[in-house]
């Protein structure tokens, strides 16, 4: 509980408050081709409420494997850029997964969902060729992409972002605690991002 209260107060006032927006989420909700369970709908609640505070979020999201964790992540973000846009203040999302397997599964998952609602998704991974990596290096610091997927690609030194506000950690138990802290920094903009881990196998650090 003291680490968990230094970590607020580290991060107060530096964190952006994204207002609950109901009609935005009920909008996503109805486009999804199935029912959230009572469980999902109180976790994406209790995880949108979180970043309405003025320090970074710092959740943990626990559920077994096919549960539907990567849905609630992608509502969020949905949800994050498209009120953040609305305020005046729209921010970036990173979803950080351990293999390109996963990371590309999430790309073509997700990348529909996404352009649904205007954002731009890109995916970076490790073989990902040089030119193309600048690329997308370069749209990240100008606003041209809202949502980047990746591998460790993402935790290069030359990744800047131009104001990144949600980062999403899948299968988080397979980073190191100094990786998953990296994207922190990345933000050329002001703010520490809300953070969202998630997994299927906590250890106990995570939950410390």
């Amino acid at each position: 509980l003291s680490k968990k209260k230094e970590r607020q107060n580290i991060s107060e006032g530096k964190a952006l408050s994204i207002e609950f927006n109901a009609e935005i989420v009920k909008d996503i909700i109805s486009n999804l081709p199935f029912e959230l369970t009572g469980h999902q709908k109180i976790s994406l609640f209790q995880i949108l409420k979180d970043m309405e505070k003025t320090h970074s979020m710092q959740r943990l999201l626990q559920w077994d494997v096919g549960t539907g964790k990567t849905v609630i992540a992608a509502i969020a973000i949905i949800h994050s850029v498209l009120q953040s846009e609305k305020a005046g203040q729209k921010i970036q999302a990173a979803i950080l997964a351990p293999t390109e397997i996963l990371a590309r599964q999430h790309f073509e998952g997700l990348e529909k969902l996404f352009t649904q609602y205007w954002l731009s998704p890109a995916l970076l991974v490790g073989s990902t060729p040089k030119k193309q990596k600048d690329i997308l290096k370069e749209q990240l610091k100008s606003w041209n992409i809202d949502v980047i997927i990746g591998t460790h690609a993402l935790l290069e030194d030359d990744v800047r972002f131009a104001k990144l506000g949600l980062v999403i950690i899948d299968e988080q138990h397979r980073f190191w605690v100094r990786q998953r802290e990296a994207l922190e920094k990345y933000s050329t903009g002001w703010i520490i991002p809300h953070s969202l881990n998630m997994t299927a196998t906590p250890i106990p650090r995570t939950l410390a």
